[in-house]
């Protein structure tokens, strides 16, 4: 599934072909995504300016002066442009068509991605967006507020960093990373941390995802970004996927583990 970073590509990607255009007309081809889509979805778009093209955790928003269009892209969906007249693929399920002659395609072989229209002027009480903890890339995601929401938890770290309503974006991949980084094991419990470490630690996703970004996010299988470039992360990759290799740090083995059904790949010898 893509993560923050592949989000944030396609979100920089697209942007620059969306804003101050207008909606032309909307075609659903198939409504049957994650949700149905809404029938009226081209009654809230066509003739709209699009004023911005924004991110919160994994959601592109894309906003108008009465609301938003927010997309998922879930396992397998892409977004990207063609020209009003390119042929339709077997799951192309949306285009939408701009005022400058471009289209913005949808597509998602598994539909598990999602199409939703939210009126108004904030989405931060929607029932998607209301539980969900800080942006990791901002200043009030710190190692303060780490420590504060841990206390006590005995869940893992890993687990506890993949948690949603503590923190958004921090998936699998870039979990894996950011302890490496910090040589925290992904195994210990979360209320075992002390401060400093917690420190390192953020520093550790706040760099990890600052270079997923520049590099285009991680390309696994089949994520690219909003100019059809795949993301070249991967070759960055510390220790996720090389469960069994040597250590780059250390020359010992990685130990690849299931934790909560996610590989979860880490290093025995420099991870505590």
């Amino acid at each position: 599934m893509p993560e923050l970073p592949e989000v944030e590509t396609v979100k920089r990607g697209i942007a620059p072909h969306l804003v101050t255009r207008r909606f032309k007309n909307v075609i659903v081809r198939d409504h049957r995504l994650r949700w149905p889509v809404d029938p009226n979805l081209a009654d809230y778009l066509v003739n709209q300016e699009i004023l911005s093209v924004e991110r919160r955790a994994k959601y592109v928003l894309v906003r108008l002066a009465t609301g938003y269009l927010v997309i998922h892209l879930g396992m397998s969906g892409r977004l990207y442009f063609v020209s009003d007249n390119t042929p339709v693929a077997k799951h192309d399920h949306l285009d939408w068509q701009l005022s400058d002659g471009q289209t913005l395609r949808y597509t998602d072989p598994r539909r598990f991605g999602a199409v939703i229209w939210i009126s108004g002027d904030d989405v931060s009480s929607h029932k998607l967006f209301a539980k969900l903890g800080p942006e990791p890339l901002l200043e009030e995601f710190n190692a303060e507020y780490l420590f504060k929401r841990s206390r006590k938890r005995k869940v893992p770290i890993k687990s506890f960093l993949m948690d949603a309503h503590v923190v958004v974006g921090v998936g699998n991949i870039y979990a894996n990373e950011a302890l490496f980084m910090a040589g925290i094991s992904p195994i210990r419990e979360a209320g075992s941390i002390s401060l400093a470490r917690y420190t390192r630690l953020v520093v550790g996703i706040k760099q990890v995802l600052d270079k997923a970004i520049l590099q285009g996010g991680t390309t696994l299988k089949d994520f690219v970004g909003g100019d059809g470039k795949p993301g070249y992360f991967k070759q960055e990759l510390q220790v996720y996927g090389r469960g069994g290799l040597a250590c780059s740090h250390c020359a010992k083995i990685l130990q690849e583990i299931k934790l909560a059904q996610r590989t979860t790949v880490f290093c025995k010898a420099c991870q505590r």
